[in-house]
């Protein structure tokens, strides 16, 4: 079968941690940035550079490749002698005297026990020991004064090697040292794995660099802080979808499309400096998307996004279009706006979810021979629609902690059958629009995003309204300040990207008491310390209730299918 006859498949991943940082501290709150660096972000290039056949389209957060530059910094600095460790984990991983109070060690005993337990710590015997120890101190607190230090140096160790990826597991000669090891760590053996933690992070930038400078990799990019960019242009767009939505007391977003365009160019701006070039594409945050949103990411040069299929399912029953014609011939194509430029691809939601959410419990041949299986079936009922594609699209570090050995096996067995199957052809969404994939015309668009084909995760409750109106007032107090004059040069490049932060979808999508306790907390303090920053940036006092929590939680780790970092999984 010819290129041009073979079904056109995607497999796009998006890579994504908000700021954890605080940015006039320069302190992490939270370590996922670096430990799915070390993980996922190095395992998903390992893969493709193992199977030079392989194609993917990797997107990148910006606020995340910020942060993955500042921990090389500072782990250099610190191996130089020249710097600290912002991170406290990370810090206490080679710190000669780690905390004396018991409550300080019981702390950092949780920390490290903050990882799937299947997966990640009943895999190894050690780790497995020294977890059922600290469970045991958990219980009974007032003994901890009395577990030796070198208790908390292997535990330590123990986190950050579980952490580490599958493919530099069975690759590095050094880290293959420190497992057989196992126990008793000494300082050298706490800066060596340091060392290869930073060596890690310094290459991910670059080796994706690399995987698309030979085209194996199309590389995109998200809107500076991840915000939702339709309700910065316009919070009634939550409407489209959620007729019946109660909305914040906020009704418009301050500046709203003058801050979605500084996302937006911010964004290409931090990229270029990362990769050295110019996306062509955006998954935008959330796969969040409306006319505005399209229209004005072509204005701003994008040649292509993307998002969830409801959106295309909405949007077609909108427009009297054929709702019921067969899924391969609406699917399967991308679309643009009347007058438009810019392509939209639309997620296969089922076949994406089955990737992130089922088959982590099957054997890896089964589970790549399954999704192969509906990918034959997709490429006969769509033989009459040459240059069909495929769309799979997911989060890129969150699925393989439920897999085994990091989804080794599966991403191994994915690419090698999906690059080498006959009827199938592994592509990006520039090649595909560069072959001359037809494209068709949808007459509207109806606002929403990958989940559900709404914004119900990010706004309408109770929780997520009020954090919509805490950044309401932090807006009109930068704009305030602006106009005064009080800010200028650094001074506003700063609180421009402190507000950029507290316009990150991540805050909201975590509010509400369906979700866990313990994760709620973790992001609703940050999100409050994030306002705070602004506000003294701002030179202005905060308000009151930023010293008071507002949020509930308790909830399922998942909602409805969907879930979101490491830390919630753990």
């Amino acid at each position: 079968m010819s290129a041009e006859q073979r079904l056109q498949v995607v497999l796009c991943w998006h890579m994504h941690q908000p700021q954890y940082r605080d940015l006039i501290s320069g302190e992490y709150q939270l370590p996922w940035t670096y430990l799915h660096g070390i993980k996922d972000y190095v395992d998903m290039a390992a893969h493709l550079e193992a199977n030079p056949e392989a194609r993917a389209v990797v997107n990148f957060a910006p606020v995340l490749l910020d942060q993955i530059e500042d921990y090389v910094r500072q782990i250099q600095g610190f191996l130089n002698n020249s710097g600290a460790l912002r991170d406290p984990l990370l810090a206490a991983l080679n710190r000669p005297v780690l905390p004396a109070s018991p409550e300080q060690r019981i702390a950092l005993m949780k920390d490290c026990l903050r990882a799937n337990e299947q997966r990640l710590i009943n895999r190894f015997p050690q780790y497995r020991r020294l977890a059922d120890m600290a469970g045991w101190f958990d219980s009974h607190p007032q003994s901890m004064i009395y577990a030796a230090e070198q208790f908390l140096v292997d535990l330590l160790m123990w986190y950050h090697l579980a952490w580490v990826g599958e493919t530099v597991r069975r690759t590095d000669e050094r880290v293959k040292r420190l497992m057989d090891k196992g126990h008793a760590f000494n300082l050298h053996d706490r800066r060596v794995l340091l060392e290869v933690i930073g060596e890690l992070l310094t290459g991910v930038v670059e080796r994706y660099r690399k995987l698309a400078e030979r085209g194996q990799v199309e590389l995109s990019v998200t809107p500076y802080g991840h915000p939702i960019l339709p309700l910065l242009l316009d919070i009634d767009s939550a409407r489209e979808a959620m007729p019946d939505a109660h909305l914040p007391v906020l009704d418009r977003y301050p500046g709203g499309e003058e801050r979605a365009r500084w996302h937006v160019r911010k964004a290409i701006a931090t990229f270029e400096r990362h990769f050295g070039f110019k996306p062509a594409g955006c998954w935008p945050a959330e796969g969040g998307v409306s006319a505005l949103a399209l229209r004005l990411l072509e204005e701003e040069g994008f040649h292509w996004a993307a998002t969830g299929e409801t959106v295309l399912r909405n949007s077609l029953a909108a427009t009297a279009m054929p709702g019921t014609a067969p899924r391969e011939q609406s699917l399967y194509l991308p679309y643009r706006l009347p007058h438009g430029r810019l392509a939209c691809f639309f997620r296969d939601d089922g076949l994406s979810d089955l990737i992130g959410f089922t088959y982590s419990s099957w054997h890896a041949d089964d589970a790549v021979a399954n999704l192969v299986h509906h990918l034959e079936n997709i490429a006969n009922a769509a033989r009459q629609q040459p240059g069909s594609v495929v769309s799979i699209i997911l989060d890129g570090e969150n699925a393989w902690e439920y897999y085994p050995e990091n989804g080794y096996y599966f991403l191994s067995a994915l690419y090698q059958r999906l690059a080498e199957h006959p009827r199938l052809k592994l592509t990006t969404f520039s090649q595909c629009l560069e072959g001359g994939a037809p494209v068709a015309q949808l007459p509207q668009v109806v606002a929403g995003s990958w989940v559900y084909g709404t914004f119900s995760t990010w706004i309408g409750d109770r929780d997520k309204n009020r954090g919509w109106d805490m950044l309401g007032d932090a807006k009109r107090a930068f704009d305030k300040a602006v106009t005064a004059g009080r800010l200028a040069g650094e001074k506003l490049a700063a609180a421009e990207r402190q507000l950029a932060v507290c316009e990150g979808s991540d805050w909201f999508w975590w509010f509400g008491d369906y979700n866990p306790a313990a994760t709620v907390s973790d992001f609703e303090r940050l999100y409050r310390l994030h306002l705070a920053n602004l506000y003294q940036m701002l030179g202005e006092e905060p308000p009151e209730y930023l010293a008071r929590v507002f949020t509930q939680g308790g909830g399922s780790p998942e909602l409805g299918g969907v879930m979101r970092h490491g830390q919630a999984q753990a």
